[in-house]
């Protein structure tokens, strides 16, 4: 986490906590508002602190001379103590339950000063045996809706969102590989296959030396982040941690412990696991998964009578319980996946649709080739991003800044899609302003060559599913992504009718994260799909994958049903920092989780194609 990043948490707590307490609204709102401006600053805010002092700090829009003295504060000290004397001045167990999505400091002020709330066990008492329904503004329909967040918050403890689940990975595979040199290492598990959520993270290596496999095992229980060695010793052939996921930037590296209040993080375990060089392919597949696929390969093995496991595939020998490869006997294939897919009969199935969901069969070596699945999309397909925040709204970088990066990334077109007026708090453009925004994008593809700059907008859907611009102004756009942002516990029944019609608007080219959930804080909206993907496909629309780790949106689920149906889908960033872009592969994973084809998706069309798809409907 940057210092950018960390301060801004800090001061949106601040903001937080001084609702809980009761404070002047001002003054939180004061906090929130600085926390949104020190996170979009594209400098180190520290820096600026120390070198330049109050009078640049009070520069940057939404720091007056208190937030300026606040941040000088943390800069020197790593710290505020108004932060350390409102968390001294409330109960702990509060700053657990405002971690419950839908639970705000309003909230939980009326939960702690009305019903004794201080902890999630006071709030569960209260909640079994009926008395928050005698609080203030707590109907029975409201009460449902904390239980249900309760469960998600349960959920989200037990489990990791993908993207911060990579990032761990990653770091586990760069701190070993220096070690074990060109030994083959990848992680495993779920990640390997995408899914949203992670449960916990195994990295295998494949190695025949004993040195390599004693010095993995050290570096591996002594990375920065470790907290604590599950099981194993220097000569097993598994060993569990657990490590903090909240890894700082701020990390000095020859400091071995995190900076104060970072102990605490949350934790994943992750499991290296060290195997026979011969053996990597069917571990990496056993260890891949899912539990459904391996049990249906195993199942496949047997009808051919053949044994597969961890160590590879084997004639089968029921002479005995001991596995093969303990008794010497030679496998058919172990040392590559396709290897053991091929001596089944089968194509090689790519990770992502490892679920037991028609995988085999669609892959199987004598499916006629018109039956066979089309090429999924892949990273390197995708030429185009079709929504991105530049600082006309949230966004951190210029409209040149973002074609120049876009540009860099391989993209033959990048558009410009700022928010909509009703986003107040993301700095929606009022009609003026995207008025004169359009001019800006079009003076901008004079300043940078190489790339089509286009002229859109992230056009909220309004509740009743109206658009947030007039149709002239929309007609004056390249693109327009319709995408939900407020009211997101709509019954289905509403939900569905209010993205139909944004659907069927004419001037409507994609619709942005159609859910509207976050992964594992909100589920969003709950639409009849059939009925959306039908109209998508009549009005072509393109759906979009949004490809943010705390999105992806599209699931893998409406992927699938879309893929189907015959849409077209549109994987995109939703950019607004330069590194989201980094987030296109996990975008990239949910669509092959959902079989989604390369031609189908409208981000790896050449820019022609793309184009007059575009003006199609203008």
């Amino acid at each position: 986490m940057s210092d950018n990043a960390h301060l801004a948490e800090q001061l949106d707590l601040i903001s937080k906590l001084l609702e809980l307490n009761g404070a002047d609204s001002f003054r939180a709102s004061a906090n929130a508002r600085a926390a949104r401006a020190i996170e979009a600053w594209p400098a180190d805010i520290c820096a600026v602190a120390r070198d330049r002092g109050k009078p640049a700090l009070m520069e940057i829009e939404g720091i007056g001379p208190k937030l300026a003295d606040k941040i000088i504060e943390y800069s020197r000290d790593g710290r505020i103590k108004e932060l350390d004397e409102l968390r001294a001045a409330t109960p702990a167990g509060l700053l657990d339950i405002m971690q419950v999505p839908g639970l705000g400091p309003k909230t939980v002020r009326m939960l702690w000063q009305e019903g004794k709330v201080v902890d999630r066990a006071s709030l569960q008492r209260i909640i079994d045996d009926g008395t928050i329904l005698t609080l203030p503004r707590m109907g029975a329909k409201a009460v449902e809706k904390i239980k249900a967040s309760l469960a998600l918050h349960v959920e989200a403890a037990q489990r990791l969102r993908l993207g911060p689940a990579a990032a761990v990975a990653d770091r586990v595979l760069a701190a070993l590989r220096p070690i074990v040199g060109d030994s083959p290492m990848a992680f495993a598990g779920s990640l390997r296959r995408g899914k949203d959520t992670v449960g916990d993270i195994d990295v295998l290596l494949a190695t025949d030396n004993a040195t390599i496999s004693r010095a993995a095992h050290e570096a591996f229980i002594t990375m920065k982040g470790v907290t604590g060695v599950v099981a194993g010793g220097s000569a097993e052939t598994r060993t569990s941690v657990q490590m903090l996921v909240g890894f700082s930037s701020r990390w000095d590296e020859s400091d071995d412990s995190p900076p104060a209040g970072e102990q605490a993080g949350p934790r994943v375990q992750v499991d290296l696991r060290i195997m026979p060089k011969a053996s990597f392919g069917a571990a990496i597949m056993y260890f891949t998964g899912s539990k459904e696929h391996n049990v249906a390969m195993r199942l496949r093995a047997l009808d051919r009578g053949l044994t597969l496991n961890e160590y590879g595939l084997f004639p089968e020998d029921n002479s005995t319980t001991e596995a093969p490869h303990k008794r010497g006997i030679a496998p058919i294939a172990s040392d590559t996946e396709e290897a053991i897919y091929n001596a089944l009969g089968l194509r090689f199935i790519p990770p992502e649709l490892r679920e037991n969901a028609g995988e085999l069969s669609a892959f199987a070596l004598d499916t006629p080739p018109a039956s066979a699945p089309a090429a999924l999309v892949s990273l390197s397909d995708i030429r185009a991003d079709l929504h991105a925040h530049t600082t006309a709204s949230d966004g951190v970088l210029s409209i040149v800044a973002l074609a120049t990066e876009a540009k860099r990334r391989g993209f033959h077109t990048i558009a410009v899609t700022d928010h909509s007026k009703s986003s107040v708090i993301a700095g929606g453009l009022s009609p003026e302003r995207l008025r004169a925004h359009i001019g800006a994008i079009h003076a901008a593809r004079g300043e940078i060559d190489g790339i089509t700059i286009l002229a859109g907008s992230e056009v909220d859907i309004l509740s009743d599913g109206s658009l947030d611009y007039d149709d002239d102004l929309l007609a004056a756009l390249d693109v327009v992504v319709a995408s939900p942002h407020a009211a997101l516990t709509q019954d289905s029944a509403t939900a569905t009718k209010r993205l139909l019609r944004a659907i069927e608007h004419p001037l409507v080219h994609i619709l942005g994260h159609p859910t509207g959930r976050l992964v594992l804080r909100r589920p969003g909206l709950s639409p009849d799909m059939a009925t959306l993907v039908a109209a998508a496909k009549q009005h072509a629309v393109a759906l979009e994958i949004n490809a943010h780790w705390m999105r992806l949106d599209l699931r893998d689920t409406h992927i699938r049903q879309s893929v189907d149906a015959g849409c077209v889908l549109a994987i995109n960033c939703d950019v607004h920092h330069p590194e989201d872009f980094d987030n296109l592969k996990f975008g990239v994973q949910t669509a092959r989780r959902g079989w989604l084809p390369r031609e189908r998706c409208i981000n790896t069309w050449d820019a022609p194609k793309l184009h007059t798809w575009l003006k199609a409907k203008r």
